[in-house]
C-alpha cells in the first residue's frame, strides 16, 4: 500500500527484532500518557492515521486522534464500548436489544449478589467489566453455582489486573454470531457475519469455529445488522472497525458484545475483498482516507478454527500441522502460541493457542474441513506446572 507503519506497544522486546527504530513504546494501561508520546513522535515525524488491534488500543488510538485532530471515534465512546458497564448502560437507554443485566458492587456479599441476581432470573452469565476473549466469563445456574462463580471470576480478574467490578447478565439461548464491519461516517457497513457453529453454552466459553457466510435466515440476518448498527449509534462510535458479538432466539438478536476494533488474533486471514484485499488493507484505506474500493467478500466460503487449549500448563508442542494441512480446503495453520508459553482455556486463559484456515464452495464444506483439521493437531502441554 506504500504505508509507512510505526508500531506502538508495550512489549519492546517483540519491536526491536522485527521493526527496528519504527517503534515506539508507551503504557496501553495509562492511555493519556500513551497519547502523549504519539503525539509526540508525530511533532518529528508525522502521523497520518492510528489504528488500534486490542481493546486496550483502543482508547489509546481515540485520544491520540482527537489531539492530532485526525478522523476518530470520540475517546467516550470507545471507552463505552470496552467497558460492559457502560456498554450496557448505553444499550439499555437507547433501547437495543440485550440481555438484562445487574452490576455487581466489588464490596457486595455473596448473599447481596444473590438477591441481586435474583431479579434477572437463572441461568445467568458473570462476567468481568474490562476483560475480553472469554476471560473470566462463567454461566451460573442457581445460586450455589453463582457463589462458586463469583470467587472463580473475582480471582480471575484480580490476576488480570481488571477492574473489580463484576456483571451479571440474562443468559441468552440461542446460537451465536460475530459480525465484522467498517463504520464510515457513522454507516455500518458489514463486511462479514460468521457463524459460530459448536454452542456456546457454557459454563465456560471458550470460541472455535467462526464460518462465513451465515447460514441464519435472512430475517435473522437483517435483524443482526439492525441490532449492531443500533449498538454503535448507541455507544456513540462513528469510524473504523467494528466487531460484535450477537445472539439470535426466537428471531430476535441480542447484543452481546461491541467492541471498536477488528476480529481479535488471526481470525481476520479468513476474510478477503474485492480482488484479494485483506481485512488490514481495507481497515488501514478508511483510516488514511483512501478509496475503499469494492467491499464484497470474494465468493465462496471460508472459516477459521481456533485451536482449542486442552488443560492448563505449560506448552510443550503442537504435532499434527502437515496432516491438518493436507485436508482438502485447508489454507494454512498457525500454532501462534511459543513451546513453553504458559496456557489455559476459558475462563482462566485469555489468549489464542493457533489458527486453522479453510476456504470451500459452501459454509458447511468449510466446516467439515475445520473440523477434520482439528482432529489431527495433538496439542501437548505439561499440567504438572500448574499449582494446585
Amino acid at each position: 500500500m506504500g504505508v509507512e507503519v510505526v508500531v506502538a506497544t508495550e512489549e519492546p522486546h517483540v519491536l526491536a527484532q522485527v521493526m527496528g527504530t519504527r517503534s515506539l513504546v508507551v503504557d496501553l494501561d495509562d492511555p493519556m500518557s500513551a497519547a502523549d508520546a504519539v503525539v509526540a513522535h508525530d511533532r518529528e515525524y508525522p502521523v497520518d492515521a492510528v489504528v488500534a488491534v486490542d481493546d486496550r488500543g483502543t482508547v489509546v488510538a481515540a485520544e491520540a486522534l482527537r489531539r492530532l485532530g485526525l478522523t476518530h471515534n470520540p475517546p467516550e465512546a470507545v471507552n463505552a464500548a470496552r467497558d460492559k458497564r457502560l456498554l450496557r448502560r448505553r444499550l439499555r437507554d437507547a433501547e437495543v436489544p440485550q440481555p438484562d443485566f445487574v452490576e455487581l458492587p466489588p464490596t457486595a456479599s455473596d448473599d447481596d449478589v444473590v438477591n441481586l441476581v435474583s431479579r434477572l432470573g437463572f441461568p445467568c452469565v458473570v462476567k468481568p467489566a474490562t476483560l475480553s476473549a472469554s476471560q473470566g466469563v462463567l454461566r451460573a445456574d442457581d445460586p450455589d453455582a453463582l457463589v462458586s462463580a463469583l470467587s472463580r471470576v473475582r480471582h480471575i480478574a484480580a490476576r488480570a489486573g481488571a477492574d473489580a467490578q463484576l456483571l451479571a447478565e440474562s443468559f441468552v439461548d440461542g446460537p451465536e454470531v460475530a459480525v465484522e464491519a467498517l463504520l464510515v461516517g457513522g454507516r455500518l457497513e458489514v463486511l462479514a457475519i460468521f457463524d459460530k457453529p459448536d454452542p456456546l453454552d457454557g459454563p465456560a466459553f471458550e470460541e472455535t469455529l467462526y464460518v462465513t457466510p451465515s447460514r441464519r435466515t435472512t430475517a435473522e440476518r437483517d435483524a443482526i445488522v439492525a441490532a449492531t448498527a443500533a449498538a454503535t449509534r448507541a455507544l456513540g462510535l462513528e469510524e473504523g472497525p467494528v466487531h460484535a458479538e450477537v445472539r439470535v432466539a426466537g428471531g430476535r438478536a441480542a447484543v452481546i458484545e461491541v467492541a471498536a476494533r477488528t476480529i481479535g488474533g488471526l481470525c481476520g486471514r479468513a476474510l478477503s475483498f474485492g480482488a484479494g484485499r485483506s481485512l488490514e488493507e481495507v481497515v488501514l484505506a478508511h483510516a488514511l482516507g483512501m478509496p475503499l474500493g469494492e467491499l464484497e467478500r470474494r465468493p465462496g466460503a471460508a472459516g477459521v478454527l481456533m485451536v482449542p487449549i486442552p488443560r492448563t500448563g505449560t506448552l510443550l508442542g503442537v504435532d499434527g500441522r502437515e496432516r491438518a494441512l493436507s485436508v482438502p480446503g485447508v489454507q494454512g495453520v498457525e500454532i501462534t502460541a511459543t513451546p513453553g508459553s504458559w496456557l489455559a482455556p476459558p475462563p482462566e486463559g485469555g489468549r489464542y493457542l493457533g489458527f486453522v484456515f479453510a476456504t470451500a464452495s459452501t459454509p458447511s464444506a468449510v466446516e467439515r474441513a475445520l473440523r477434520s483439521a482439528g482432529r489431527h493437531l495433538v496439542v501437548r502441554i505439561d499440567a504438572s506446572s500448574v499449582s494446585t
